[in-house]
């Protein structure tokens, strides 16, 4: 058990961190409400009335936001690589060339298909 003290501590610190944050905030910030504060935020253009359920959003979307998270995990596969890299030798340097290739056509193939524009 006490292995687990300092981060049992550490997440204690966190959520005390936090708590004060909020309690700090609204018991300190400004209350000065008016009808502009009120409505929903959309980077200054008059909200349009959306249709029960909230609009359709394009696949385009979703597939540009698939994107950013596959290449994202890409990274945060080379990063342990990196750290062992000595230590893995030629074999740790052929695995992560194919895994590179790999991903490398997975990016020439979306580009060609027009994945990366933003119409």
């Amino acid at each position: 058990m006490n292995l687990y003290a300092p981060i049992l501590v550490l997440g204690g610190i966190a959520a005390a961190f936090g708590v004060i944050s909020l309690v700090a905030g609204a018991l300190t910030g400004p209350k000065r409400y008016n009808r502009a504060k009120l409505e929903a935020y959309e980077c200054g253009i008059e909200p349009t009335p959306q249709p029960m359920g909230g609009g359709r959003f394009p696949v385009k979307y979703y597939l540009t936001a698939m994107l950013f998270i596959i290449f994202d995990i890409e990274i945060v596969f080379l990063y342990p690589w990196a750290v062992y890299f000595d230590s893995l030798g030629i074999f740790g340097l052929v695995e992560m060339a194919l895994f590179i290739l790999t991903v490398f056509v997975a990016y020439a193939y979306i580009w060609r298909r027009g994945g990366l524009e933003w119409d």
